[in-house]
This record gives C-alpha cells, structure tokens and sequence, in this order.
C-alpha cells in the first residue's frame, strides 16, 4: 500500500472505533435502563445483569457498525478535503477511484468484522440469552420473590406476598389457582415458606403455608366451600415451568448450519423455508452493506468538491442515501419470507447502493462529460 493509502486507512480505522464506541454507548444505555429495572426488579443480581447486557452486545454491536462506517467515511473525508490533503493528491495525478481505494478497504474490515458477528457470535449470544432466560423462568425466587406485587407466575395464577423478611419468610399471603375452568381454588395464609425438594432425582419447591384459609368455590354449581389449615402444602414446580422451554430458533443456529436440509431445519425450527433463506443471506447482505456505507459517505463528499459554505448539503444527502438503502432492505425482505426463491433480492439494496456510488466515482472523474454530451 501506498503511504496516503496507509494514513487515510489508519484515520478511518481510529474514527471508527470512536464512533463505533459512543454509538454502542448511547444504544446500550438505553437497553440497559429496561434490562436493570426488570432483572433488579425480579430479584436477580447485579452479575446476572452483567451477563446479559454482555449477551445482548453482539446484536447491539451488529445495529451500529454500518452508522459508525459511514460516519468515520464522512467525518475523513471532510476533515482530509478540507486540510486540503485530497486536493495534493488530486493534483500529483490522483483521480477519484485512485483515491477510493482505502475506502474500499476499510469498507472491507468493516464487513469482516460484520461478517464474524453475524455469522459466529450474534448467533451464539441469541442462543446463550435465550437459554438464560428459560434459566430466570425456572428461577422460583425471581418469580415469586416479589413484596408487594400481584404476580402472574403462568397463565391462571395469582400470587402475592405483603412482605419478605430477613429470614426468608413470606407474611400475608395470596395463591389463586384458576387454571381448571370448573373450579377456583383460593389459598389465603399468615405465613408460608418455599422448600426445595428432589423427588425421583428431580427437584421441585414447595409452597409451605401456615396458620391459612382454603376457599373453593365449583363455578359450575355456584357453591363455595372454605377450609382452615394449620399448614399446608402446596406443589409449585409447575407454575414456574409452563411456556419457559423454547423451540429453536433459525436466529440461535451458525451460519454453516443452514447448508443442510432445509425440510429438516423447518421441521426442528418451525420456520417456513422463506425465513430461513431470508435469515442466511441477510447475514451475508449485512457485511455488504458496510463497505456500501462507507463508498457512499466518501463517494459523496468527494463528488461535492470544495465549498465556503461547507459540506452540510453532502452529508445530508450521503445520509438520506443510506436511510433510503437501508429501508430497501426491509423491503425487499417481504417477497423472499414469501417465496424462498426469490432470495437475490435480498442483495439488490447493496447493488442499487453500489451502482450510486460508481456513477457518482465517474462523476467526479469527469465532472464535464455531461457538458460535452449536451454542446455534441
């Protein structure tokens, strides 16, 4: 590589990383206010919060690098044209594609970097993130360890408790049951205790509850029958455990699982054969879009030149290329779900951005082509 090649590359590289880093930052911010409130809220730990604000920075990550290529592109560009460096260059024979080059490779970097979360770790981190939350499901003392709140444990169940003390024991109790349509059955207690037990080398939690009151009312034949207890057991395990096992996901699996049978993969996942082409080749049209990013912000400003009143018009109008690229995605995402052969669709967003970005170059090559056509 030349030694401008190798400057402008290292600039680009440098303001990537700082944009990559406040934007993850702003991004993660916002994330991590909800996240704690409903982790710390539910009685998880502090570490527990770490782990899965950990876990959800691939896909974070994966949002931000194309706004962070794109933002370095133009921010290199702006401050090289206007120090005049890119006019040196233009002027010792550099010409505009000349000049495109480590753009072009760093789009590159940008893609591979993209290309590894996509592929390998954001399929992973879904995967482990959904296993820690099936974990959090199971997790009695997250679900029901809860003072001063109605909670809906599952479907047709109502418990609450007026406060915990230091001991662990639970005051004032509340258990609705209304999972069988014909009858609802209401427990009301002073106390009560959760105990872990392993029946059959499996291990469940039971409801101990003390000094209560049982009322059943048959909503069929509109009677109620109530019963005292002075202690009274009561098995758990399933409140917690309905609706926590999840089905796998076409987003938990690696991108070379996908070169299998493709029948098998619907039938394991439950995802039609239009979501699994449409969530292979994104990975793939990700990682295109980076190097699409970056060629637009620089093509752009390059094709600007130099003005008194500054570049502001370019970066608006290299931006509203990019929200205009980046919502042809969406797009084009439709009839792919639909038909899984229509799959090189999801492709033509990053060659649309790729052929702006050629007539732009050429442009700027030959500012006065047109000129010349039209006098011809």
């Amino acid at each position: 590589m030349a030694k401008f090649d190798r400057y402008m590359l290292s600039q680009l590289l440098v303001l990537f990383g700082f944009f990559a880093l406040v934007l993850v930052a702003v991004f993660w911010i916002n994330r991590a206010v909800v996240l704690f409130d409903r982790l710390i809220g539910d009685g998880q730990s502090a570490m527990v919060f770490l782990e899965f604000t950990a876990l959800s920075l691939p896909k974070l990550i994966t949002t931000v690098l194309p706004l962070a290529a794109f933002a370095a592109s133009v921010y290199v560009t702006n401050r090289l044209n206007n120090e005049s460096e890119l006019t040196v260059m233009s002027a010792t024979g550099s010409g505009p594609w000349r000049l495109a080059r480590p753009v072009l490779l760093y789009g590159v970097i940008t893609a591979l970097m993209m290309s590894i979360l996509s592929h390998v770790l954001l399929p992973t981190a879904q995967a482990q993130l959904n296993e820690r939350e099936a974990d959090i499901s199971r997790n009695i003392t997250s679900r029901l360890l809860k003072e001063g709140t109605f909670l809906h444990p599952t479907n047709g169940v109502t418990f609450y408790t007026r406060t915990i003390g230091d001991d662990g024991v639970l005051r004032d109790v509340f258990l609705s049951d209304r999972r069988d349509p014909l009858e609802e059955i209401t427990y009301t207690a002073s106390e009560a205790y959760l105990v872990r037990n392993d029946t059959g080398g499996q291990t469940g939690t039971t409801l101990i509850m003390v000094d209560g009151l049982a009322q059943r009312l048959d909503t069929e034949n509109k009677q109620l029958s109530t019963a005292k207890f002075q202690d009274f057991s009561f098995n758990i395990t399933s409140l917690v455990k309905s609706d926590v096992t999840k089905p796998t996901s076409i987003l938990h699996m690696k991108s070379h699982e996908f070169f299998a049978d493709w029948d098998l993969i619907s039938e394991d996942t439950g995802a039609t054969k239009g979501q699994i082409a449409e969530e292979l080749h994104v990975r793939f049209a990700q990682a295109l879009f980076c190097v699409i990013a970056a060629m637009i912000g620089f093509s752009t400003l390059l094709l600007g030149g130099f003005s008194r009143l500054g570049v502001w018009r370019e970066i608006i109008v290299a931006f509203v290329l990019l929200i205009f690229i980046d919502g042809l995605r969406n797009t084009v995402a439709a009839p792919v779900l639909q038909d899984a052969d229509m799959w090189p669709m999801i492709y033509l967003p990053s060659a649309l951005g790729a052929c702006i970005v050629v007539g732009m170059l050429t442009h700027a090559s030959a500012p006065r082509w047109w000129r010349r056509r039209v006098s011809v």
